[in-house]
């Protein structure tokens, strides 16, 4: 036992099991974390600090952005109101409230969707009439449901290359492309990485690396123990995080399947061959879907658990529910359409559709030298032959969508309210030309709401578009505010891609960000 273990006796860290609870009281204190330029993990791990417990003690049903200002519920292992709420006056950029207890906690995967609140600014058309035109249209027609840049990662090394060399089998390859230098990081980050791959200094990389790089802390510290088992060091990696790569080549071969199906059959309708969800039990030609983050070697309950962001199964969950690939008979009833229609992410319990879309899959994972029915070792749960699969839908609509075009000069002045906003001003703020959001009339303004003890986990975010010059602030310019609620593991990006018809790649916003400089400094 250590010094420390001896000092507090058999209390553990985050007072786990301790019989100072009271009986009466639930064991968790849930709350909601308004966070401003910080992911969840990053917000938590201050909240711990500063509480003196431990990053596990914290339950959440799936993280936020960064690149956001977002409010989400949080769960906490035996830890007092009071106590969490005094922290309030010294964090920065996190605030915390609505407190109370309940019996259980958040885990990864209960998340039910998000409320997005989206701002364009220096929208620019050739009339107002084809912004609205936009704008409706993505309400009535919605958005190919493509997995957003966030799952492959914003770096040189994309998610899903590490995945693939996981499906090789090739450890080693793995291994050197968590921990070597890459493109675009901050200068601790990239000074630590140039250090180990030039000294292999476990131990001297370890105090230069910052400590939210999980994974890379992990191997370092696995490979100090067991030099030279990159397999240990890649199992060393929290279960949730590793698995992230391999879900991210399924979501990387699910996107170019996705872009093949419009390519080839458009997305005006059904086609032979296509898979649909199917409700009905009526039909001997379907297949049960199944969840598309089961690894069936698992023996631990909370390893079975999806990141909301890695692999949720966005289809309904009331029943069975079934798919089958259309045949003409099916095509003629009329009884299903583009909204029904899904693509697998490879497994070994899913079907493929019975059409050209099918071999993109094949070829593709062939290319980087992986088969989608075979495994090359026996790793299980680096293999997606061990993996059951699952479904995701292709088209998806955002529900409880709105839109408002608003019109501005000073560009410093915010458009949307934060729920921070809502709660700590005794009056609304006050947004364009003295109106508030929507049409003045905040009374009937459903995205006005502040989040309540029964609140839905909501995303608010804000993007400048830099197509028009904002030098001039007595110039007026155009921003389009949307709302809309997305299911879980679908991306407002995606949605956005859509309206704009431009790239969401950071590479493009770079360029976006370098031309608003320009216009700024003329």
């Amino acid at each position: 036992m250590s010094k420390k273990r001896k000092e507090r006796g058999d209390k553990p860290f985050d007072s786990r099991g301790s019989s100072s609870w009271p009986e009466n009281v639930g064991k968790f204190l849930r709350f909601h974390l308004y966070k401003e330029n910080k992911d969840t993990q990053e917000a938590l791990g201050l909240i711990g600090k500063m509480l003196g417990t431990q990053s596990r003690s914290f339950g959440f049903a799936g993280t936020k952005d960064k690149r956001a200002v977002s409010t989400q519920r949080v769960t906490i292992f035996k830890q007092s109101a009071s106590k969490l709420a005094s922290l309030n006056k010294k964090l920065i950029g996190i605030k915390v409230g609505d407190f109370c207890y309940v019996k259980d906690g958040l885990v990864l995967g209960q998340l039910l969707g998000n409320r997005f609140t989206v701002t364009l600014r220096g929208v620019v058309a050739d009339s107002e009439d084809t912004i609205k035109a936009a704008a409706d249209a993505l309400g009535k027609q919605g958005f190919i449901n493509y997995f957003g840049l966030q799952r492959f990662g914003s770096g040189s090394v994309p998610t899903h290359d590490i995945g693939a060399a996981l499906l090789q089998g090739e450890w080693k390859t793995a291994v050197s492309m968590i921990l070597d230098p890459r493109e675009g990081e901050k200068d601790v980050i990239a000074l630590a990485r140039e250090y180990y791959k030039e000294s292999s200094d476990i131990d001297g990389t370890l105090r230069r690396m910052p400590r939210h790089l999980v994974a890379e802390r992990a191997v370092l510290q696995s490979l100090k123990k067991f030099p030279g088992n990159y397999l240990q060091a890649l199992k060393a990696i929290p279960r949730t995080l590793r698995m992230m790569y391999v879900h991210s080549y399924q979501s990387y071969l699910w996107n170019h399947a996705a872009s093949a199906r419009m390519q080839k059959y458009g997305s005006d309708q059904v086609v032979i061959g296509d898979i649909v969800h199917h409700q009905g039990h009526d039909d001997e030609n379907v297949v049960e879907v199944v969840s598309e983050c089961g690894n069936d070697d698992s023996s631990d309950p909370f390893d079975n658990v999806c990141l909301d962001e890695t692999s949720e199964m966005d289809l309904p969950a009331e029943g069975h529910s079934l798919v089958k690939v259309l045949t003409s008979e099916d095509i003629a009833s009329g009884r299903y359409s583009l909204e029904n229609i899904v693509l697998p992410l490879p497994g070994s319990r899913v079907i493929y559709p019975n059409n050209d879309v099918a071999d993109i899959y094949h070829d593709l994972a062939k290319k980087d030298s992986i088969s989608l029915t075979e495994s090359v070792h026996n790793v299980k749960e680096f293999s997606i032959t061990s993996m059951t699969g699952g479904y995701r839908r292709v088209f998806q609509k955002p529900m409880d969508y709105e839109w408002e075009m608003l019109r501005y000069s000073d560009y410093s002045v915010p458009l949307a309210e934060t729920d921070l906003d809502k709660i700590t001003k005794p009056k609304p703020l006050r947004l364009v030309e003295g109106k508030d959001f929507v049409n003045g009339n905040k009374d009937n303004n459903p995205l006005d709401s502040v989040v309540s003890s029964t609140c839905k986990d909501a995303v608010k975010a804000s993007v400048n578009i830099g197509e028009a010059s904002i030098s001039d602030r007595d110039e007026i310019h155009i921003a389009l505010k949307l709302a809309f609620t997305l299911p879980s593991s679908s991306y407002a990006t995606m949605a956005i891609r859509e309206l704009l018809k431009t790239s969401t790649s950071v590479a493009f916003h770079k360029t976006l960000n370098h031309e608003t400089g320009s216009s700024l400094q003329t």
